[in-house]
C-alpha cells in the first residue's frame, strides 16, 4: 500500500513533465496526442534563439549573484544562532527562515513597492537579486546550521585552547566541517534562484527577461510554442544538476558523519 502511495505521488509530480519533454520532439504545427511525428530540429534552433541565449545568461548571473549574497548572509546568521547565546534568538531564527514560507505574489508586491516608493529605486537586474537573495538566504541558513549542529564546540574550544586565534579556527577546524553544507546550500539557493518567476515578475525592470520570464512570455505565441517547450525542457535539465548535486553531497556527508567518519576524525587520531 506506501510503495502505491509513493508511485502515486511521483506520478502526479513528474507525469506534466514528461509530457513537456515529449512535446519537445514535436514535429507537428500543433500540440496533440498522439504527436504529428518526431523531430530534434527544435533543439538546435532553441540554441540559437538569441532571445532564449540571452534570458539563460541573465537567470545566471541573477541566480549566482543571489548565491553569493545568501552564502554570506546566510552563514553569518547560522553561526550568530547557533555559536551564541542572546536574547531573540530564536526570533531571528524564525524571521530568518520566513520568507520562503510567504506566497511568492506578496513577497514580490512588497519588494517591488519597498525598491520603488520607499527608496526610489528603478527596478532593474539589482532589485532582482536582491529579491531572490532573500529566499535564497533560506536554503543556506538551514544546510549550515544543520551542520554546525552536529559539530561540537569543543573542537573549536580545543583550536583556541592550543593558541589560534578566532580565523585559524575558523580555517582549520569549522570550515572543512562546514564547507559541504555550504556547497550544497549555495547549489540549492542557485537553483531556486534559476526557476523563480513570481518574485522575478515583481521586481525585474523593463526590457530584461530572466529564462522563467522569457516562456512564460512566448508561451501563447503560436508560432513559438515548440521552441517554448525545449527552452522549458533545458530549463528543467539546468535546475536538476545543481539539486542533484547538493543532494548527493549532503547524503554523502551524513552516511560519513554517522560513521564517524571526517567529522569526528580530529578527536579520534592518536596525539
Amino acid at each position: 500500500m506506501l510503495g502505491v502511495g509513493v508511485g502515486v505521488t511521483l506520478a502526479f509530480i513528474y507525469i506534466p513533465l514528461i509530457v513537456i519533454a515529449i512535446y519537445a520532439f514535436n514535429g507537428g504545427t500543433t500540440l496533440k496526442w498522439p504527436l504529428e511525428g518526431v523531430t530534434t530540429e527544435w533543439f538546435g534552433k532553441a540554441i540559437e534563439n538569441e532571445g532564449a541565449r540571452d534570458a539563460l545568461w541573465t537567470s545566471v548571473r541573477v541566480g549566482a549573484a543571489a548565491t553569493g549574497i545568501a552564502l554570506v548572509l546566510g552563514t553569518l546568521a547560522s553561526f550568530a544562532v547557533a555559536r551564541y547565546r542572546f536574547f531573540g534568538r530564536e526570533t531571528i531564527s524564525f524571521l530568518v527562515v520566513l520568507p520562503i514560507a510567504l506566497p511568492g505574489i506578496v513577497t514580490g508586491v512588497a519588494l517591488s513597492n519597498t525598491f520603488t516608493q520607499v527608496f526610489g529605486i528603478d527596478l532593474s537586474l539589482f532589485t532582482v537579486i536582491v529579491g531572490h537573495a532573500t529566499f535564497c538566504i533560506v536554503v543556506v541558513y538551514n544546510n549550515v546550521i544543520a551542520r554546525l549542529r552536529r559539530v561540537s564546540e569543543n573542537l573549536e574550544e580545543a583550536s583556541a585552547d592550543l593558541g589560534a586565534h578566532t580565523w585559524q579556527t575558523f580555517r582549520h577546524i569549522t570550515l572543512p566541517n562546514v564547507q559541504t553544507a555550504l556547497v550544497a546550500g549555495g547549489l540549492l539557493a542557485f537553483a531556486l534562484s534559476f526557476d523563480e518567476i513570481i518574485v522575478t515578475t515583481f521586481t525585474i525592470g523593463a526590457g530584461e527577461q530572466t529564462l522563467p520570464i522569457w516562456i512564460f512570455s512566448n508561451l501563447f505565441r503560436g508560432q513559438q510554442f515548440q521552441l517554448t517547450n525545449v527552452v522549458a525542457v533545458m530549463a528543467v535539465v539546468i535546475s536538476i544538476i545543481p539539486v542533484y548535486l547538493a543532494h548527493r553531497l549532503t547524503r554523502e556527508e551524513g552516511g560519513a558523519g554517522a560513521r564517524g567518519g571526517p567529522l569526528l576524525a580530529d578527536t579520534t587520531a592518536e596525539p
